[in-house]
């Protein structure tokens, strides 16, 4: 214990930091559960635009909550909990219930299983997006960084939106399509809660800092690209980031089996 004389009276103890900068990534965070809440609402008055346009709000602000947490080091178990529950919501709940309105509770119309059918499939999809979420939770340090077990769930749900959107936007209505989309979310799902391995541009450290020029190129003409036409752009991304899974999976399969017979 400190005797007074070898206290300095000079020295100032160090301030504590203030709690009110942890609303910060909190408020990214909750304006993410609100984008994806007026989602739900706006695909119940039919008007799945706006409903799809909020999921892609929420998948953008849930992008800059983790960053913001870092760059202010404010992060916390709070916030990563927080971050998982409005997940759950804006990318879960809100996609499932969008395509649900949009198609497939149409599928009523070719009798009672059918119509069964239509929102098992949308409890579906929230169910495999709340166990990637939960997988993802208890992984956390265990995986490496650079991949994704299973489709990300912001992933998922712009598949899911992009793909509604596009029809919408092309004159399609849900009736017409809700087979296909009856299709589109179990898939979505599905791999979301599958092992297949997804690419996640987090890098793996310093040496990832740096981004080739190429990449700049590549970023500036996709965001032109969506600033042109949004809905068919980001469905094109989201179907091919959603199939870049299983197809690396084959061809690593393809790999493992040729190895043996070129060594032999």
């Amino acid at each position: 214990m400190p005797t007074p004389s070898s206290i300095d009276p000079t020295q100032q103890p160090p301030r504590p930091r203030g709690r009110g900068i942890y609303l910060l990534p909190n408020l990214f965070t909750t304006g993410g559960l609100f984008a994806g809440f007026y989602a739900i609402i706006a695909a119940t008055q039919g008007r799945f635009d706006d409903a799809c346009i909020a999921v892609f709000v929420a998948g953008i602000l849930d992008g800059l909550d983790g960053r913001v947490a870092r760059l202010t080091n404010t992060q916390s178990e709070f916030g990563v909990q927080y971050d998982s529950l409005a997940d759950l919501v804006s990318f879960g709940l809100a996609p499932a219930l969008v395509m649900y309105h949009w198609a497939l509770s149409t599928t009523k119309l070719d009798g009672a299983i059918p119509g069964k059918i239509g929102w098992v499939a949308a409890f579906l999809y929230a169910a495999c997006a709340a166990l990637r979420l939960a997988r993802f939770n208890s992984q956390v340090g265990q995986v490496d960084k650079r991949w994704f077990i299973g489709l990300a769930s912001p992933a998922a749900a712009g598949l899911v939106a992009s793909f509604v959107w596009t029809c919408d936007d092309l004159g399609y209505t849900g009736e017409q399509l809700r087979y296909l989309a009856l299709a589109v979310t179990v898939a979505a799902g599905l791999l979301m809660v599958s092992r297949v391995r997804y690419f996640s541009f987090k890098g793996g450290g310093p040496r990832h800092d740096r981004v080739p020029f190429l990449a700049i190129i590549v970023v500036l003409a996709t965001v032109v690209a969506i600033a042109i036409d949004p809905p068919r752009v980001l469905l094109a991304i989201g179907a091919l980031y959603a199939l870049s899974g299983p197809v690396h999976a084959i061809v690593r399969r393809l790999r493992r089996t040729s190895t043996p017979e070129a060594t032999s």
